[in-house]
Order: structure tokens, then sequence, then C-alpha cells
């Protein structure tokens, strides 16, 4: 017998949006300065069959403890919970590290069954490859991966989302709230500085602090920005370690591409505006929160199911955007965030939904510039080889084309008006 999923729907916008706050037991009074998102999880519709023999398996590299790992994790059990999924089809390892314990733990969910097999972190990807070669059967998924559409093997499948665009709105209200500051005359329009607690400079990294700072300065053009960088995903005291330093140099606004509470808990105890990622900060640092942006999996996680179930192809490479819900954010905190930001962001979101707006506009006087000049072209490695070799022209029609050319970003520059305090990781 199947499990009838047709016409099912459940509006898991509801779900997701509290899935996005980090502690737990919340009710309607803790929510209270909260607007709703301006950026919400779509509703999704199920329109396919799950066969009662159907397996996936997740591998995350840490637990719920990770704000990364927790976005992925709730998705999962978002997507289980729409299906109708039983724990026996839903097969989830955690915390486990960017080694060979990656291809065993791939290789014992196929050996239970799994018919896809989803990996969550970029370290991941060369030993779920090497399982895919084992595994031609099963269906091998990969976030933030590189390789996929270069490897030439047909069940080996890379995923990420466009959000670029949803830390460039976050941006907004971090350049709105600078505005504020000044206005009021709390700080000076050259003291207009932002801090970053940056995990790697992967381009990932670099890619989300960029369209962060482009989207503050999209509304406080003499903001400029100063990064510190851990080494690590995930290291809640290097984390507020860097917060501090970032602090201490001058900052009066932080943000992150990090995974632990280290860095909002630095702003909320030294009462300094936080703008989060991978989900809301709120319950926690109500006194500093302004909004969060995050990666919605469940859309991706529903299509390779829909795929494995309906005999359909995997792209090699996905990237989902606006449209398909894959770039979410979390209500505004309307106590901390400066008056008219729910609308600059809404405005800005119906900018990308038409096409008008580009996060990495090179057209733009004195956008982005690069030791004074205008990007006019740029060559990006995006064709994974061992040595890195820059090999795509990226710029066309007056703007970088993040993620055009492969899911996972590729922007690696380092523009004017952002310092990287230490670049050695």
């Amino acid at each position: 017998m199947f499990k009838k999923a047709l016409s099912l729907v459940l509006t898991l916008a509801m779900v997701l949006s509290a899935c996005m706050i980090f502690a737990s037991c919340q009710g309607e009074e803790d929510l209270k300065g909260m607007s709703e998102s301006p950026l919400p999880a779509p509703e999704l519709t199920v329109d396919f069959e799950v066969k009662d023999d159907f397996k996936i398996g997740f591998i995350f590299l840490h637990d719920e403890n990770s704000t990364y790992d927790k976005n992925f994790i709730d998705a999962a059990q978002s997507v289980k919970t729409l299906l109708g999924l039983s724990d026996e089809q839903v097969l989830m390892k955690k915390n486990v590290p960017e080694s060979n314990d990656c291809y065993e733990a791939a290789v014992d969910l196929a050996n239970k069954g799994c018919d896809v097999i989803f990996a969550d972190s970029f370290g991941h990807e060369s030993f779920i490859l090497q399982a895919a070669k084992e595994f031609p059967s099963v269906q091998f998924c990969h976030a933030t991966g590189t390789m996929a559409h270069t490897a030439e093997q047909a069940n080996f499948h890379n995923a990420f989302a466009s959000i670029y665009e949803g830390r460039y709105l976050a941006g907004i209200a971090a350049g709105l709230k600078l505005n504020e500051m000044i206005e009021a005359k709390k700080i000076t329009p050259e003291e207009a500085v932002m801090g970053y607690v940056g995990a790697f400079t992967y381009a990932e990294v670099i890619s989300g602090l960029t369209s962060f700072y482009l989207g503050a300065k999209s509304v406080c053009p003499s903001v400029t920005m100063k990064v510190q960088f851990t080494g690590s995903w995930y290291d809640e005291g290097l984390e507020k370690e860097a917060a501090e330093a970032l602090l201490s140099k001058g900052c009066v606004l932080i943000s992150q591409h990090a995974d632990s509470m280290g860095a909002p808990t630095a702003c909320e105890v030294k009462g300094v505006p936080n703008v989060s990622y991978n989900g809301s900060t709120y319950a926690a640092c109500p006194e500093t929160f302004i909004v969060s942006s995050a990666i919605n999996w469940a859309p991706y996680f529903l299509h390779i199911i829909k795929c494995a179930n309906t005999d359909t192809a995997i792209e090699a490479d996905w990237c989902g955007g606006i449209a398909e819900g894959s770039v979410v954010l979390s209500g505004i905190n309307l106590d901390v965030a400066a008056e008219g930001t729910e609308k600059a962001i809404k405005d800005a979101i119906a900018g990308f939904k038409a096409g008008t707006l580009h996060v990495f506009d090179v057209a733009k006087d004195d956008f982005i510039t690069v030791e004074g000049q205008k990007l006019t072209e740029y060559t990006a490695d995006v064709d994974y080889d061992e040595a890195f070799t820059k090999d795509t022209q990226v710029i066309k029609d007056g703007y970088f084309a993040e993620s055009e050319f492969r899911s996972a970003p590729y922007f690696d520059i380092n523009i004017d008006g952002i310092e990287f305090l230490n670049a050695k990781y």
C-alpha cells in the first residue's frame, strides 16, 4: 500500500517560524515585541505518493545546539510531519565530523535501505561522493558543496540557496538602525562601524558578510565593517571573544556567520544591536536582537523526496531562492529595530522578485569597489579542481552573478569598506 499524501497541505510557515526561535516553550507574551516575518516560509503542497518502503537518511555535522544544524534538523522534522513519515523512514545521524566518519555514516544509512542520503556540511562532500560511487542506486545530496556539476556522478547532487539576498535584507535592517543612532547623535556617520563574526575565509562566508554589508550600505552610505574570523563553524567561546574584540574596536552593531549564541550573548550583555543568522535570538536577547535571515531547507527536502518517489532525476546542482521559499526571515524586533524597517525590507523583496534589484550591483556608482576601482570583470572559481582554478567570468548585465553558475557561493572578494582583522583561516 502507498501512504496517501495526495492533496495534503500543511502550513509549514507556522511550524518553521516557531522552529526558528532558539529557546523552547515560548508563549505569545514572550514574542510581544516581534512583528510577523516579512519573508516567511511558504505553505508546501504535496502532490505525490510516498512509497511504504521509502527511507531518507540525514547526516548532520553537529546537533540542535548548533544553530546551523538545528536549522536543517527542524526542516527535516517538518517535512517528516508533512508527509507522515515514521521514525523508521527518517534516519538521522548527528555530530558526524568532516572525516571518514562521514563516509561510514553514509555507508551505514545506505545499508539500512535509505533511498536518499543528505549531508549538511561543506567538509562532508568528498566522503559523500565516495559513498555515492559505491551505491549507484542511492541518491546522495549534499549542502554547500561544489563538485556535483562537474563530477559526472549521476547519483550525487549539491544544493544551496540564494541566502545572499536574505543577508542583504538583514543588512538593510542594520543600516537603518545605524541611521537611527546617527540621527539620535549616539554616533557620528563616521562611527557607523559594524562588526562581523565569521567562521572561515571561504567564499560562502565572504559572500554572506559582503551581502550583509551591502544591504546596510544601501541605506547608510557611511557604514564600514570589521570582520573577525574564528577558524571554526561552532565554538561559542571563540565567537563570544570575537564579538567582544569587535566591540572593543568601536563596532556599534554585530552580525555573524558562525553557529552558536556566543556573539548574540555578548551583544545582549553590552547592550549592542545584533543581527543573527539561522534563527531568531529574541527569546535570549530581547534587548538587542533585530532580525535574522536563514535558509529554509524544507522545500529542497520535499523536492528530493518527490523525485525519489516519482522516479524523477534530481538536479546535479540546485539553488532555491525567495520564489521557492528557500530564503526566509524571522520576525522583526519592533522594540529594537528602527522605524520603517519592515517597509524597507518589503520594498527590497519586491525588487528581488521583479529582478530589478541585485545584491552585487557593480554598475551602481561607489557601491562596490576594490582599492577604489569599480569591478567590471571577475573570473571566479566555479568548476571544482584541487588547485581552485579561477575559470568562469561571472559579471554580467552590471552585476556579479552569484549562485547562477553553481549553487554554492563563489564571491570571494574583499571589497572596500570591509576590513578583515585576521584572515589566517
